[in-house]
């Protein structure tokens, strides 16, 4: 991933748009995926299932 992609704290993630995540803290960046937030929740792009983890970023989709 270029070092000149924005990201953005995950709170302030659109409600039902499809954005790409992923958790970067000190563990390392992980679980970098296209993910769709409904309230608290972190779902596939289907709506299909939710993840058992809070993304710390997301970025727009469009932006690859």
């Amino acid at each position: 991933m270029p070092d000149d992609v924005k990201w953005f704290p995950a709170k302030t993630a659109p409600d039902l748009v499809c954005v790409i995540t992923k958790i970067d803290d000190a563990d390392g960046v992980r679980n970098e995926q296209l993910l769709v937030r409904d309230g608290r929740l972190w779902w596939a792009p289907k709506h299909e299932m939710y993840v058992y983890y809070t993304p710390t970023h997301w970025r727009p989709a469009d932006d690859r």
